[in-house]
């Protein structure tokens, strides 16, 4: 495997695997906070990113790279509430996007069009995620300080988590 490659690769494996427990941050401080749709979301958005550095890491051993496990920064213990902890989460899926997009270019400069086509479904994958965080972004700013909106809308959060852990099982099988 290209050298240059491989570490793109590995440099994502750590920003999938800090998404996954800055994400399971956000479910603890909403499960504390007695919004238990957006924490059984926000438990899925964390096993997902961890999904995805799994499947990153076997991709780098299967090409005959060695991926690295790495040391993941502590993530916030507290959020400013539930539009901070979206904005946040929309923030980081850019930051990832960006990094994303990095890989892509990398992929072809080094004429690595095997890895170019695996990474796509990164790309894919980065468009829905910032979609769905701009959506929930919109509904909360739509409900302001609305307590009847606020908990339909937490219950439709733990809705969406329970459908999105279906279809994740059964693509993942």
């Amino acid at each position: 495997m290209n050298t240059r490659v491989e570490s793109a690769l590995n440099d994502q494996v750590q920003k999938e695997a800090s998404s996954s427990q800055f994400y399971l941050a956000m479910a603890s401080w909403a499960e504390n906070n007695g919004l238990n749709g957006t924490a059984k979301f926000m438990y899925t958005h964390s096993d997902e990113e961890r999904f995805h550095m799994l499947k990153l890491v076997k991709f780098i051993n299967e090409r005959g790279g060695k991926a690295i496990i790495p040391a993941i920064a502590l993530p916030p213990k507290e959020f400013n509430g539930l539009e901070n902890v979206f904005e946040l989460l929309l923030q980081h899926e850019i930051m990832v996007t960006e990094s994303i997009n990095n890989l892509v270019d990398i992929c072809l400069q080094e004429k690595d069009y095997t890895t170019h086509n695996f990474v796509q479904w990164y790309v894919s994958e980065q468009l829905e995620e910032e979609a769905l965080a701009r959506s929930v972004l919109d509904k909360l700013r739509l409900i302001g300080g609305d307590k009847g909106g606020m908990y339909m809308f937490d219950r439709d959060l733990e809705n969406a988590a329970i459908m999105s852990d279906a279809s994740n099982s059964a693509t993942q099988k």
